[in-house]
């Protein structure tokens, strides 16, 4: 209670109740993939595609992830988080293309790709010198600590300032202070303790001729393939200036959100600049440049050659691993976990494809009557050929390979029990050759986990980068976006399938009534086209045995209520072990399980029938309590999907008859 100095009268509220316990978002996806840019090993959220395309580049024939991205947004996603994976191979990493630029024979700053790339190496850089303010001191009034000037505009603390004068040497100073009464620069701050490292006296100048004072920055034109990208001005070479070009053009951080509050980061710059002088305690030469001239970019790889299988799934970090061990082993699914939000996951790119991005031939010229009176013929188009390195094609992973990531994937989420995994079959299992589906069987008969569902056959869709053609891809990008549009339509307690899928031509094999009847009942979710309704998801169910994890709505519904109840409990802690916090915790448990109850998610004509909660002596008997223990048990009975809906159809006397029954799913 605060202190009370006034008497009077005072109101204060105090809620008896316990915290209320809020639905958590279910529809946010994880995916760890193969990108043609973007940051390494770094959960990055993402939003849209186009944000998508911001951070990690365009389709690419290296991976699937942009394809699958891409689905889970025209599907109905709204949030995902994206990992890219590379080797971290000693040799064969994936490098970042860099360009040095110097200054008086010395290196100053390296000019590098925002990430590490091919994409790199298709980056060319101008620098252009910007005098973007100009004025002349008056001799007479100035004196070595300072100089007169007509105008101080465009001149601030920290500006380079270039200074010349007929017949003398060119000078370089640092403004240190800027008097706007007095119309003064200062070189040596006249505060004490409050100067900059370059503080130094102007002298060697005629005092009866004026001396012409010129602020320098820079700009850097970017182009990309040979058209501008982008352009930044105003950059000093001065670290106390507030455009210092290396705080400007800085690596981009990404924040790890663990409830989606974080602001996203916005779409980083092509390029960082890196500073190489070893003192920056002296007043910095001019940059040596050529005015006008592109300046490429090189060395950039994309470390896909040797890409492993423990690139996708990382390793263990232990809590007494130094930073740098952290980092190296914080890769592919180990760095999943640094979010917390997420409820499904998939890596799509464990079954690679790879293919070479196309590489389109320049126009051609028009054949033209010499004959006849005709405009210039037009330029063909530009074909650019990066300078160094062509794009490194990953291997083709083995079935024991992708079994492997997907077993790590599986145990990710046994673990935490937060979140689900989509898993796409192998390539050779997806396709209609002479195994049919007895490759798909096998495949299915390595798993046994209710935190797994597994698609088949993989999808295809219409090639976006420009050859009009078809590319097959994993399903699992169209399945994650499903999700998330029944789980933000309806709820995460709705089965996510018999609802038409986006952005798909055809499937990659078609399946008939008799196969889907083999591979519905071991857990195999089928994708198939259906007369008059488009492409749909006709499966629901985990890779469990266990009958009652059957289907992957009561899988996520249980994970969705064990982690609301686990978030928003912890008030609990330490909290007195007596009747008043049980009661407590026993109401807001009621009021969290009636609500989701009233929505359909749990079965029952009453609340009664649906779950139960109990908190009371009876299961916090006295020596449990005096160990710091409170036990609650919360019981549900979650709704399950209709799977089989028959039509009985016969006649009884001169009538005819129809009835509709429906199969339980639970009987199946």
């Amino acid at each position: 209670m605060p202190e009370r100095l006034r008497p009077g009268v005072y109101t204060e509220r105090v809620d008896a109740s316990a915290p209320g316990i809020a639905v958590i978002r279910t529809d946010i996806a994880g995916f760890v993939g193969i990108a043609e840019a973007g940051p390494l090993h770094t959960p990055v959220p993402v939003q849209s595609f186009r944000q998508f395309q911001a951070h990690f580049g365009d389709f690419t024939g290296q991976g699937y992830l942009a394809y699958c991205v891409r689905a889970f947004f025209e599907n109905g996603g709204q949030r995902c988080w994206v990992i890219r994976v590379a080797s971290r191979h000693p040799t064969f990493k994936a490098k970042t293309a860099a360009v040095t630029i110097s200054a008086a024979g010395s290196p100053v700053w390296r000019i590098e790709a925002a990430n590490p790339g091919c994409w790199g190496n298709e980056l060319s850089v101008a620098l252009q010198t910007q005098r973007s303010a100009q004025t002349d001191l008056a001799p007479e009034m100035s004196r070595p600590q300072f100089g007169a000037v007509a105008s101080v505009t465009g001149f601030r603390r920290g500006s380079l300032v270039r200074l010349s004068q007929a017949g003398a040497p060119v000078q370089q100073r640092v403004v240190s202070a800027v008097d706007a009464v007095n119309k003064r620069l200062y070189w040596v701050n006249p505060k004490p303790g409050a100067g900059l490292p370059y503080d130094l006296p102007l002298n060697g100048f005629d005092p009866n001729i004026k001396i012409t004072a010129e602020s320098i920055s820079y700009r850097i034109l970017v182009n990309r393939k040979g058209r501008l990208l982008t352009h930044f001005s105003g950059l000093s070479l001065v670290p106390e200036h507030p455009f210092y070009g290396s705080d400007v053009l800085a690596a981009a951080s990404y924040p790890v959100s663990l409830n989606g509050s974080d602001r996203l980061p916005a779409a980083p710059a092509p390029i960082v600049i890196h500073e190489l002088r070893d003192d920056i305690s002296n007043i910095p030469d001019l940059l040596t440049v050529a005015e006008g001239a592109m300046l490429g970019l090189a060395g950039g790889t994309d470390g896909l050659e040797k890409l492993a299988v423990s690139d996708f799934i990382g390793e263990p970090v232990s809590p007494l691993d130094s930073d740098q061990v952290k980092q190296h082993k914080t890769r592919g699914i180990e760095a999943l976990n640094l979010v917390d939000e997420i409820a499904v996951v998939a890596v799509p790119d464990i079954a690679i494809q790879p293919q070479p991005d196309p590489v389109y031939a320049p126009e051609p010229h028009p054949v033209i009557d010499p004959c006849v009176k005709c405009p210039p013929p037009l330029e063909p188009m530009e074909v650019f050929v990066p300078r160094q390195g062509a794009k490194e094609l990953p291997p083709r992973f083995s079935d024991a390979d992708i079994f492997q990531v997907q077993a790590a994937l599986i145990e990710h989420c046994e673990l935490r029990c937060d979140r689900v995994a989509v898993l796409d079959p192998p390539f050779n299992t997806a396709q209609n050759d002479s195994l049919g589906v007895g490759a798909m069987l096998a495949w299915r008969a390595r798993f046994d986990s209710s935190y797994a569902a597994l698609y088949y056959p993989w999808l295809q869709v219409l090639e976006p980068r420009g050859n009009d053609s078809l590319r097959m891809i994993p399903p699992s990008g169209h399945v994650l976006g499903q999700f998330a549009d029944i789980d933000l339509r309806i709820g995460v307690h709705h089965a996510a399938a018999n609802h038409r899928l986006g952005w798909v031509q055809a499937g990659s094999t078609p399946v008939n009534d008799g196969q889907h009847e083999v591979l519905n009942p071991l857990g195999i979710n089928i994708i198939r086209e259906q007369l008059g309704r488009g492409i749909r998801i006709q499966g629901a169910r985990t890779l469990s045995s266990d009958p009652d994890w059957r289907y992957v709505n009561v899988r996520r519904l249980l994970l969705m209520i064990r982690k609301a109840i686990d978030v928003a409990t912890q008030w609990a802690v330490f909290e007195p072990n007596d009747d008043n916090t049980r009661n407590k915790l026993s109401m807001a448990l009621r009021s969290f399980l009636t609500a989701i109850w009233q929505q359909g998610a749990l079965t029952g004509a009453t609340a009664e029938q649906a779950y139960f909660v109990k908190c009371d002596r009876e299961n916090n008997p006295p020596e449990q309590r005096d160990k710091g223990r409170l036990l609650v048990h919360v019981g549900v009975a979650p709704s399950k999907p209709f799977e089989f809906v028959v039509l009985r159809v016969g006649r009884q006397g001169n009538e005819l008859e129809i009835t509709e029954s429906v199969l339980l799913a639970r009987a199946a």
